[in-house]
């Protein structure tokens, strides 16, 4: 993989794969998308998004076409284990079958990716504020069969504290399903705080059980390398996060 990619930093068993794509990928998108814009909804070119997702594949040498969601904000999750040809309306997704690739698309809003230490599992949630104030986190853990103690999370590129500023309700919202939440929260003016999504992400997953937790390093919206919503307007593309698991290779002294 080159510049174009992110390559999370966790310790995945050997047969999980994840990349993250950037807006400097192989792609056909012109301005204000360019150039890797793998957003169908945002105003691009539905042309240069087809094309976009088909370079995606090639580039990545994906062991089949991503499974995309009609993402909403929500809480539910999806289990797939075949590659399917049509948007699930969902905010995560998990699988059990080799060879499928779990995708969710931000531009600002908090990505996660799970897996088990045997690599048997996989998910992807969504988490954007409505979401992971209402629980798709716990509700993507619920639905996977593995002890807590045995999952692993990786937190991808969202909007970072100091550049995201936000209102009484979102705070109100964290706070009334935990007051000690309010550590997330730094006031900047009258009605309004920073917001870190990353230790909110964090409180939600270690309250859960999942205590091997990784990234949330980044920051999307001085990040050049991303789209960011809050930055780029309603016109601002989508990366995507993604992660797939190939089939268990045995090791050679076995």
């Amino acid at each position: 993989m080159n510049s174009a990619w992110i390559v999370p930093d966790w310790p995945a068993p050997p047969n999980v794969r994840a990349a993250v794509s950037t807006r400097f990928g192989p792609g056909v998108s012109k301005p204000p998308f360019d150039a890797f814009n793998l957003g169908a909804r945002c105003g691009d070119d539905p042309e240069a998004v087809a094309s976009n997702r088909e370079r995606l594949v090639e580039a990545l040498s994906l062991p089949s076409e991503p499974c995309w969601l009609r993402q909403v904000h929500g809480t539910k999750v999806v289990r797939l284990e075949t590659a399917i040809g049509e948007e699930r309306e969902a905010d995560a997704a998990l699988a059990r079958s080799p060879g499928v690739v779990l995708a969710i698309l931000t531009a600002d809003c908090l990505p996660v990716l799970f897996c088990t230490e045997d690599g048997s599992e996989i998910a992807a949630a969504h988490a954007g504020w409505r979401g992971l104030s209402a629980g798709v986190l716990e509700n993507t853990l619920a639905a996977m069969q593995a002890p807590r103690e045995k999952i692993l999370a990786w937190l991808g590129p969202a909007i970072g504290p100091q550049s995201y500023e936000v209102g009484e309700e979102v705070r109100d919202a964290y706070l009334a399903h935990d007051p000690r939440a309010a550590d997330a929260f730094v006031p900047t003016r009258p009605g309004h705080w920073t917001c870190d999504l990353y230790t909110l992400g964090t409180r939600r997953l270690r309250a859960s059980g999942v205590t091997r937790i990784f990234g949330g390093s980044f920051d999307t919206f001085v990040d050049p390398r991303f789209y960011s919503y809050r930055r780029d307007g309603a016109r601002s593309g989508r990366f995507a996060t993604l992660i797939w698991s190939n089939p268990s290779r045995l090791r050679d002294t076995e």
